[in-house]
């Protein structure tokens, strides 16, 4: 580039820029400028999502304790809604239609107040992760963190709800002849595997709410026939006898089915192995291990969109 002066009639050149004709891109790498808000590689937001675990731990409290703050009962909702609900589902399916078929009355309620608690878990986290990002976009906007942390936090809320209703779960079950044995053991593993499949369903379902935020309200008509099909007031083993053994595979391995089913196996006297499909734990762990990996892998990858309107 060069200009004269009227004055002198001296041509002066500018000394050409060291960037000129640099890319927005190249310019980027040359200065060490990175994205803001950049997705980062797998490990590395593993490694961010482990050093946020106090805030994880930290929220989900908070969320748990403020649930029921405006109720008088404050956190004995936290028993008495799937209580409540399991009373409704025996009066209309155990007295008026019979569903406890093939199963004696001492085996039947705690089968059914287990299947409703259990369900509950999964549905409540299902409910909460698909608001996950888009019920908290002021926090998402304001500050910088992993997007999984909100999921993750909101599954681990209704675990801990879960823990403090198996209070009930128990009384109910001894109280129908059901007493601790070592069997009671199998619930820890049980829960394990069902938290990590409701998490990775979270996360799904959290990116899925964050683009469509009308998901929230198809969900719950989702959620329902999927417990209405999962076996929560029956037993699919015992009414489905004598149909296609096809048929009633499918609607063992249900993930929803063989979480419940395992708990009333470990939790039940009366609720046997010949109630389980062939393989249960390694179908449950088959969900577990799935859901969670590929949920996790799936809300990761959207992690730069998540917020931005």
């Amino acid at each position: 580039m060069s200009h004269t002066t009227h004055d002198s009639g001296v041509a002066v050149s500018a000394i050409p820029s060291p960037d000129e004709g640099l890319t927005a891109a190249q310019l980027a790498a040359k200065y060490g400028l990175a994205v803001s808000g950049a997705r980062p590689s797998l490990p590395e937001y593993v490694r961010q999502l482990w050093g946020r675990r106090h805030f994880v731990l930290a929220f989900s409290q908070a969320k748990l304790t403020a649930q029921y703050s405006q109720a008088k009962l404050g956190q004995l909702w936290q028993v008495a809604t799937p209580l409540l609900n399991a009373g409704v589902y025996y009066f209309i399916f155990g007295v008026i239609l019979h569903a406890s078929r093939g199963l004696s009355q001492d085996v039947y309620i705690p089968f059914l107040v287990t299947g409703v608690f259990v369900f509950t878990f999964t549905q409540s986290s299902v409910m909460s992760g698909v608001r996950a990002i888009s019920g908290n976009l002021g926090l998402v906007r304001a500050l910088h963190f992993p997007r999984a942390s909100l999921p993750i936090s909101f599954s681990l809320q209704q675990l801990q709800q879960l823990l403090f209703s198996m209070i009930v779960m128990f009384v109910v079950a001894i109280g129908f002849g059901s007493y601790p044995s070592l069997a009671w053991l199998l619930i820890v593993p049980v829960l394990l595997l069902q938290f990590l499949f409701n998490t990775g369903l979270a996360l799904i379902v959290a990116r899925m709410g964050a683009k469509t935020p009308d998901l929230a309200q198809l969900m719950p008509f989702i959620l329902r026939t999927w417990m209405y099909t999962s076996g929560v007031m029956f037993s699919i083993h015992k009414i489905m006898e004598g149909r296609s053994e096809i048929a009633v595979r499918l609607l063992q391995v249900n993930p929803a089915a063989i979480y419940m089913d395992l708990m009333r196996y470990a939790l039940i006297d009366g609720y046997g192995a010949s109630n389980l499909p062939p393989h249960v734990w390694a179908i449950a762990l088959f969900w577990a291990v799935a859901v969670f990996a590929g949920g996790f892998v799936y809300f990761w990858k959207a992690e730069e969109r998540y917020g931005r309107g």
